[in-house]
């Protein structure tokens, strides 16, 4: 089931501008993502559809690398340069040593506030639109990691970092805060998603190929198999009536394939296994 894409998203657009675009190349109307990427940012996005829609839940991401570019003595209600400029300072750019031991006091396990920008819901409204219509309220607080963050350049007007961070982790806020540990108002420039799991941007077709008909398709077992072990089982029509099978298996969640094609999602229940979701 050859019904993924991997997308080198371009600036400018929103995901669902993508999506859009993607269904009428596809022929399809059954099209999705597993993880939004705003217009200001570029990269990795990995695109779903047809049968291959149906597994969105299950591929949810474990870590995902950015490059960031981040622009001195600005500062944007959105934290990005695309936003309205609240406050703008003179500043000078910090030494390399200062600008590597701040990036290295992020490492690890710590609480993120998510910016007002996000789609997360709060009371059953996204945080954005809460922005749209200046309306406070009180932000949401997560649980983040960031595995590993370097230094890549310095500017002018700034400087740039690379990371590689736990799903969920908002890089325009970890750039606030780095900022504010700097003591310095700032906001992002550019954003790239480099890496979402082991999807690499090399591995990406750019929108516009695809769009001219040049890209490549992937397996949606091949992804699943990633992050449940598989098994063959034989008899289709126990898969196909949704019916509880035995395998000789201690996981929580099985990718179920026969003849090598990704058929359901399976959980254990009991000694036996039932059917979380079908994919044909």
């Amino acid at each position: 089931m050859r019904n993924v894409l991997f997308v080198d998203k371009p600036s400018g657009m929103t995901s669902f501008d993508v999506c859009f675009k993607l269904r009428k190349v596809l022929n399809t109307r059954k099209i999705g993502h597993t993880g939004t990427l705003d217009p200001l940012a570029t990269g990795v996005m990995i695109v779903l559809f047809d049968k291959a829609t149906k597994a969105n839940q299950f591929l949810v991401s474990d870590r995902k690398t950015y490059r960031t570019r981040v622009l001195l003595g600005k500062q944007t209600d959105t934290l990005d340069i695309e936003g309205n400029i609240l406050s703008e300072e003179e500043y000078d750019v910090p030494g390399k040593d200062v600008l590597e031991s701040t990036l290295d006091s992020f490492l690890g396990k710590s609480k993120q506030t998510v910016p007002m920008t996000s789609a997360v819901k709060v009371d059953g409204k996204r945080l954005y639109q809460y922005q749209k219509q200046n309306i406070d309220v009180e932000l949401p607080v997560r649980n983040i990691e960031v595995y590993s963050i370097s230094l890549t350049d310095m500017h002018e007007d700034g400087f740039s970092f690379e990371c590689n961070v736990s799903s969920g982790t908002y890089i325009r806020a970890l750039a606030r805060d780095i900022l504010d540990k700097l003591g310095i108002k700032g906001c992002v420039m550019e954003l790239r998603r480099t890496m979402v799991d082991d999807i690499t941007i090399d591995m990406c077709d750019r929108l516009d190929d695809i769009l001219e008909g040049r890209y490549q398709t992937h397996d949606i077992g091949e992804l699943l198999s990633k992050r449940y072990p598989a098994y063959e089982y034989e008899d289709m029509d126990d898969i196909m009536n949704g019916r509880k099978i035995k395998i000789d298996s201690d996981d929580e969640k099985v990718l179920i394939v026969h003849d090598g094609e990704a058929l359901a999602i399976y959980e254990k229940n009991g000694s036996a296994y039932r059917c979380l979701r079908g994919l044909w």
